[in-house]
């Protein structure tokens, strides 16, 4: 029996053996027609674990029936990829397949650039990492980026029946009878992780004993084996900030079971502190004065969550989330703040009008400072018409009302109304 893990294993042998990603491999598409054409090109594959990153360069490699050798950025040394070029030029070519690209140090990047703009190395790099973010601009300006996407279930459901017909790679040795629910838990547990279901049935494979020569996986088997959903949540990588991203976008269009969902996913990652921002940032940018009282019930949820911890913490979290989401939303009083600041960058401030300035120093009056200033307390319901903005700004409106809360709409009442009214009025 080989020893090597399944998922190693039943690793694609050519292009035609790699699992989903059509957007890339099928007919017509950018890397089936470098295969068809005979010529690859230096490229990063990246997307999340799982997703077949290495096995689709091997495979790439094997295609075309090119000389490869794999390293990593991080354990392999400077020396390693010396060995490779140096067997690159007694080949003619190789293919330089390369993990976790994006941990290349200056040095290592150095050494390859003459290489690969030379072509006698076809670098392949793969990483989970979006790499505008992560990789340096020198080696990512000389490679083609591919997204490769998390394989649907259907796509895992074929890889583990191909694993269990396979005789030679796989569990075709072995008599095994996976139940449907058992198959269907595998494929879509995984979370499109085909490494992750491969591990798992493979575990159930070995661990079950048999009855009669025959090895029965039953759901309940399957869920032991892959214990829960293949959750993929790092903290630093792309999939952290999506999450994010959804969360807050959830809560700004009102989907409280998306939001909900979201926020579970980061409570499953226990990244409280992400959560705690996000949340009070929405309630004030989103939610804003349509519902002032948001931005403090989230802030208090926050810190009772902080308090309490996990598991309790999602109790007030919920709360607040669900409040967020169901509130009126306005972004009224941020976005008149910035057209404020864009008007000042842009140089368009003007001098501040002369009844406005300082007039707490002697002689201020001698030059005219604060001399015609009406003290709006002096005057019925606390109000005077008097102008407050430079002469070359002073019709400026920056603020917007909404009408998309009690609270606001009472404000809007007042503020048109101020510009419709002189002291005579009041």
């Amino acid at each position: 029996m080989n020893n090597k893990p399944l998922a190693f294993r039943m690793r694609p042998k050519d292009i035609d053996d790699i699992i989903g990603q059509a957007h890339l491999i099928g007919q017509g598409k950018m890397i089936r027609r470098m295969i068809n054409a005979n010529r690859l090109a230096s490229m990063i594959l990246f997307g999340p674990p799982g997703t077949g990153k290495t096995s689709m360069a091997i495979a790439l490699a094997k295609s075309l029936n090119l000389p490869f050798k794999l390293l990593n950025a991080v354990v392999d040394k400077k020396k390693e990829m010396e060995i490779a070029v140096e067997e690159a030029k007694f080949s003619g070519q190789l293919v330089l397949i390369m993990d976790e690209v994006h941990r290349l140090d200056k040095a290592k990047q150095d050494f390859l650039l003459p290489h690969i703009e030379s072509n006698q190395v076809t670098l392949i790099g793969c990483t989970t990492s979006n790499p505008y973010h992560s990789i340096n601009p020198a080696i990512r300006s000389r490679c083609h980026l591919f997204e490769l996407y998390s394989l649907t279930p259907k796509d895992v459901k074929d890889a583990l029946k191909r694993a269990l017909d396979d005789n030679q790679d796989g569990l075709g040795n072995m008599t095994i009878t996976l139940t449907d629910e058992a198959l269907e838990h595998f494929s879509s547990s995984a979370n499109g992780d085909l490494r992750a279901a491969l591990n798992g049935l493979e575990l159930a494979a070995f661990s079950t004993p048999d009855t009669e020569g025959e090895i029965v996986i039953p759901l309940e088997i399957a869920e032991e084996c892959m214990q829960k959903k293949s959750f993929s949540h790092d903290h630093n990588g792309d999939a952290h900030y999506d999450v994010l991203s959804a969360f807050q976008k959830s809560i700004r269009g009102s989907d409280v079971n998306a939001a909900l969902h979201y926020l579970g996913r980061l409570m499953e990652a226990g990244d409280l502190d992400s959560i705690a921002r996000r949340m009070v940032v929405c309630a004030y940018e989103d939610i804003g004065l349509a519902n002032p009282q948001a931005g403090p019930r989230a802030l208090a949820a926050v810190e009772a969550a902080e308090r309490v911890g996990f598991p309790e913490a999602r109790i007030p979290l919920a709360v607040a989330i669900v409040e967020l989401c169901l509130s009126p939303k306005s972004n009224t009083a941020y976005t008149a703040l910035d057209e404020a600041l864009s008007d000042i960058r842009k140089g368009k401030s003007g001098e501040i009008p002369l009844h406005l300035k300082d007039a707490h120093y002697q002689g201020a009056k001698h030059l005219g400072r604060g001399v015609e200033y009406k003290y709006p307390h002096h005057y019925k319901n606390g109000w005077v018409k008097q102008q407050y903005l430079p002469d070359s700004i002073k019709n400026r409106m920056y603020y917007k009302p909404k009408d998309t809360g009690k609270f606001e709409k009472s404000l809007k009442f007042v503020y048109e109304n101020m510009y419709k009214k002189n002291e005579n009025d009041l």
